[in-house]
């Protein structure tokens, strides 16, 4: 198998074959992000002879996987027709093949049409993820994300309306100290406008090579306290009206915690005020302290 540098996948895909069609990252210009440093260029995609040999060897472990996730950090950035050759090859390998998800940015989605989404539903595309981060204007534009809350939104329904399903992630800390439960509220009612299957949750850890750690040190910036961030997780949680599973999973939520929305609100809510009532502030940031890697 050719796999390069560190493999990230959300949580959720870990019965899913994974499959390297792109490595690194299109956009890499967010302030925060360090997944991919340990690659000496900054994009390149696989050729296709390495994915065919890869299907084909994936096939020999997996024979009746029905899921595939494209590995890179947006592999949706490839162009329709390249996406289309990927799904026509997996399909010669795995025969009881139902969908296939991968890595997307908003901007990825932008640049194909609505022919484009439709023909690539048709062709297995389902379920993608989408790391939006935030809702939050301010936020967005400071982390250099490339795009803003009204193309989440359009971008999204566009998906919606080609059939293909998608997943969003949140990124608990990203608009900053004191500005937490405000970014949350804002993102609410961007994400109260779509049909995200899955809002998946992350949580800020700023490693001193990442560029945002030179913002904070140049004082342009200040990180949330740990308890601050739990009480953006909340209320985030306590917003969302739409139905939808929500998972916090992952090394950077020092507890995990998932439940349906809106059912499961005050399990969620309750087991982070445990968390709360359990750490103190010192405990809590020393275990983000001490998170060697996402």
């Amino acid at each position: 198998m050719h796999y390069t540098g560190t493999i990230w996948r959300p949580p959720y895909e870990a019965w899913s074959a994974l499959i390297q069609v792109t490595m690194g990252c299109t956009h890499h210009k967010c302030k925060f992000c360090t997944l991919y440093e340990d690659l000496p260029f900054k994009f390149k995609m696989s050729p296709q002879s390495e994915v065919e040999s890869d299907l084909r060897e994936m096939s020999n472990y997996m024979p009746d996987a029905r899921r595939i996730f494209l590995v890179g950090a947006n592999p949706f950035a490839l162009s329709a027709e390249k996406l289309r050759c990927i799904a026509a090859l997996a399909k010669q390998y795995f025969q009881k093949l139902d969908n296939i998800g991968c890595f997307s940015r908003i901007t990825d989605i932008t640049a194909k049409t609505d022919k484009e989404l439709k023909e690539l539903r048709s062709c297995g595309y389902n379920r993608i993820t989408i790391g939006v981060e935030s809702g939050d204007d301010n936020a967005l534009q400071f982390m250099n994300k490339g795009y803003i809350s009204s193309d989440i939104i359009k971008q999204c329904k566009r998906l919606e309306n080609a059939g293909i399903e998608y997943n969003i992630f949140y990124l608990t800390g990203i608009s900053g100290k004191g500005n937490g439960t405000k970014g949350a509220e804002i993102s609410a009612e961007v994400f109260n406008r779509l049909n995200p299957k899955i809002i998946g949750c992350s949580m800020l850890t700023v490693y001193k090579n990442s560029e945002l750690y030179s913002e904070i040190q140049n004082g342009n910036w200040h990180e949330e306290s740990e308890t601050e961030k739990i009480a953006e997780l909340k209320t985030l949680i306590n917003a969302l009206t739409i139905k939808t599973h929500f998972a916090a999973l992952g090394a950077s939520n020092m507890i995990n915690i998932q439940g349906s929305l809106p059912a499961d609100k005050n399990k969620l809510t309750e087991a982070l005020d445990k968390l709360l009532s359990s750490f103190s502030e010192e405990e809590m940031k020393s275990y983000r302290d001490n998170l060697p890697h996402l």
